[in-house]
């Protein structure tokens, strides 16, 4: 299995509490002692910027996630600071979701899908080789994680435009929880359909759309993926 895989999975647990809990736990708190709206949302922002930091120094390389997010604080943040708006930094929130959801769509005309991308980061060598050789071969593999690609971006549009109404409308501070739970729904929904849709592509044809089982060799051999 290759050194990145189970480095992957890890993410999958740790990145929800330090991108989600921890930055709720903290803007609550600081309400509490007194602080300034603006300052809590601002302060409760660091941990997921100190995360996107720390892994870009580790993996040697800064991802769009990364910037995007530390892009976003500081735009936020120094606006916020002008216009003493905290509703400038709840915008932000709405903003990261806007701007994944672009990203995953513009995939769509690239080589591979953000689906594909996403389901290569839990593929073995062997199983990476074979989603390679099903891309080519199974038009049926490659439109699956296209539609894939198009409910996760519509997703993450959708949430962008309620948090972005509710930036706007409800109380300052009943945003973040509110935010933050939509949001989980908003991700619990897609991966729920993502994951039945793949069992059926996997009983239909054969073949893993994200390499998490991968299929026994009697089954490669038998089901071969469909033609172009």
């Amino acid at each position: 299995m290759r050194p990145h895989v189970p480095r992957a999975r890890r993410a999958l647990l740790t990145t929800p509490i330090v991108v989600i809990v921890l930055p709720l736990v903290l803007y609550y708190v600081l309400r509490a002692q007194g602080a300034p709206a603006w300052q809590a949302l601002l302060l409760s922002s660091l941990p997921p910027v100190a995360h996107s930091v720390t892994a870009a120094v580790r993996d040697h390389r800064v991802g769009y996630i990364d910037l995007l997010v530390i892009g976003l604080l500081v735009i936020s943040a120094a606006t916020s600071l002008v216009s003493g708006d905290p509703r400038v930094l709840l915008l932000k929130d709405a903003a990261l979701p806007a701007a994944l959801g672009l990203g995953m769509g513009a995939t769509l005309w690239t080589a591979r899908p953000f689906a594909f991308q996403f389901g290569h980061q839990f593929r073995s060598g062997a199983a990476a080789e074979r989603a390679e050789r099903y891309w080519r071969e199974s038009s049926a593999f490659r439109q699956a994680l296209r539609s894939l690609t198009l409910l996760w971006a519509a997703a993450e549009l959708l949430d962008a435009l309620l948090s972005t109404t509710e930036a706007l409308l409800l109380p300052v501070d009943a945003v973040p929880l509110l935010g933050r739970v939509q949001s989980l729904a908003v991700v619990g929904a897609v991966a729920v359909l993502s994951i039945r849709r793949s069992r059926r592509f996997r009983d239909r044809h054969g073949i893993p759309l994200f390499g998490f089982r991968e299929p026994a060799e009697a089954e490669i051999r038998d089901r071969a993926p469909d033609p172009v």
